[in-house]
């Protein structure tokens, strides 16, 4: 049955029990009922501000209850929500409200000046909880990217605001799913799936940040069968040490997914070992839903380091720098089409896409295909390090340091070099009293079975937080950026050179 995104709730109220809970975060919990309630009470506040249907409502909101309740008031408003982070600088958060145009800004911080706005600890006091008989929403979402260009737009997803309730499952979230959600609601996938588990009737356990053995907690206590994580997550679980990984029962968990970004290989197969193969997927796509790869353990232990096959809505090809497509295991441009042609599950506002004549499109990624069909990434063209006519792959290189036992994460960018035209640096988040030179003396021959030569970075910096968000991104091009113009501007900015570091 087909049913608006709005009426879900009352949807699972009239049919689970009344202590069946929807949400939680921590001690805080949510009944069907009362997200139903509240949701509605929220709506018509949202109303009485001036939303319409049609309207962009921005949510700037942490990960919480209170999120759910706004996401399902504005679609009780025939609205369209747009999550930000709630933590954006004044000028990042000007300029995406500039393109987005929304009639109201939930939450956020004062310095956004929204002309239209309620607080983050906003209460609907004095509104109505009564049902709603809303409109539908012909967009049910409209997600941000590419701020760390400096060149933000909205991707405004095709799909409407409806749910079919006997649809089969998404990513293997059936019906009445238990779901973890580590990561912040203003991304992407963290907002995709933990709508769609609540969308099937499921129940999400959501974290307001991520911790490593807090999540193994929820996952034992909530006998969570669901859960996508980045890889820095990964790293961060499996750097706990192993006395502390098994003495949480995890057997519940039929599905751990990872995207979002580069999986180091070494990683992968530890968890393989850990959960089984079949517990392992990922997957590879856009927000814009042009097209996606996705590829189990099973797969993956036949085809090491791939993304997996293209899915049934698209169609996918590598193609190279002559405008034509490559051979089966030669590298090139990702591009793809939907079956419905391009243009068809999103469009931007503020951008235009990278889209070719015949209509297919690119996210700016490389990679090759086997001859069995299967994708291996490389990078972003823009990412790639150019060090003296060799190309080097950020991902490969930093999949090789995060092996050291003492680097929690590992980003790295290429800086300007008189000689070679770049050189390789790592921005390195290490374990608390870990001798940093050291460590950057040693990285050499850590490396040196792992990597070729030319590959291994020349210097290397330390940063007190971690260069990757919870959500696995990272501003690569802000992070080389800032410190190419510190360079240009002879400014220390902690750079431990390798003392043993390549001559060549």
């Amino acid at each position: 049955m087909l049913i608006p995104l709005a009426d879900v709730p009352r949807w699972y109220a009239e049919r689970k029990p009344t202590d069946a809970i929807a949400v939680s975060h921590g001690a805080d919990t949510l009944t069907w009922e009362q997200l139903e309630r509240r949701a509605n009470a929220r709506a018509r506040a949202f109303m009485a501000k001036g939303v319409k249907p049609g309207d962009f409502v921005a949510i700037g909101l942490p990960n919480s209850n209170a999120f759910f309740e706004t996401s399902f008031a504005v679609w009780k408003c025939g609205a369209t929500p747009t999550s930000l982070s709630w933590r954006l600088p004044r000028g990042e958060a000007a300029a995406v409200l500039d393109i987005l145009k929304p009639a109201l800004v939930v939450g956020g911080e004062a310095d956004w000046n929204a002309p239209n706005s309620l607080p983050a600890n906003f209460v609907p006091d004095g509104f109505s909880d009564a049902p709603l008989d809303p409109p539908v929403a012909r967009y049910w979402k409209a997600m941000t990217s590419g701020g760390s260009t400096g060149r933000p737009k909205v991707i405004l997803d095709h799909g409407p605001a409806v749910i079919d309730t006997a649809a089969e499952a998404t990513l293997g979230i059936a019906r009445d799913t238990a779901l973890l959600n580590p990561g912040p609601l203003y991304h992407n996938a963290p907002f995709i799936l933990s709508h769609y588990a609540l969308f099937g009737g499921g129940r999400v356990t959501g974290m307001v940040k991520f911790d490593a053995e807090e999540t193994l907690r929820l996952i034992a206590r909530d006998r969570v069968q669901w859960v996508n994580f980045v890889p820095t997550m990964m790293h961060r679980i499996w750097a706990l040490p192993e006395e502390v990984r098994s003495r949480y029962d995890v057997s519940s968990l039929k599905i751990v997914f990872h995207m979002a970004a580069p999986m180091p290989p070494w990683l992968k197969e530890k968890w393989i070992e850990w959960l089984g193969p079949e517990r392992i997927w990922e997957l590879y796509g856009g927000t814009e839903r042009q097209g996606a790869c996705v590829i189990n353990g099973v797969e993956w232990l036949a085809h090491k380091g791939s993304v997996g096959k293209i899915g049934e809505t698209a169609k996918l090809r590598i193609i190279g720098e002559d405008g034509n497509d490559v051979a089966p295991g030669e590298t090139g441009e990702i591009y793809f089409l939907p079956n419905d042609g391009a243009g068809s599950t999103y469009h931007y506002l503020g951008a235009v896409p990278k889209r070719r004549p015949d209509g297919w499109e690119s996210l700016g990624d490389i990679g090759r295909l086997d001859a069995d069909g299967y994708l291996y990434l490389g990078d972003r063209l823009a990412d790639m390090v150019l060090r003296g006519g060799a190309n080097i792959y950020p991902a490969e290189v930093e999949a090789a340091v995060s092996e050291h036992p003492d680097v929690r994460s590992c980003v790295v960018v290429g800086l300007p070099d008189p000689e070679f035209g770049q050189r390789v640096h790592a921005i390195l988040e290490l374990d608390d009293g870990a001798d940093a030179q050291a460590i950057a003396d040693g990285m050499g021959d850590f490396l040196k079975d792992r990597l070729s030569r030319y590959k291994h970075p020349e210097s290397f910096e330390r940063v007190g937080t971690a260069p990757r968000d919870d959500s696995g991104k990272v501003r690569r091009t802000l992070l080389r950026d800032e410190r190419a113009a510190w360079i240009k501007q002879d400014r220390n900015f902690r750079i431990m050179p390798a003392r043993a570091a390549r001559a060549e």
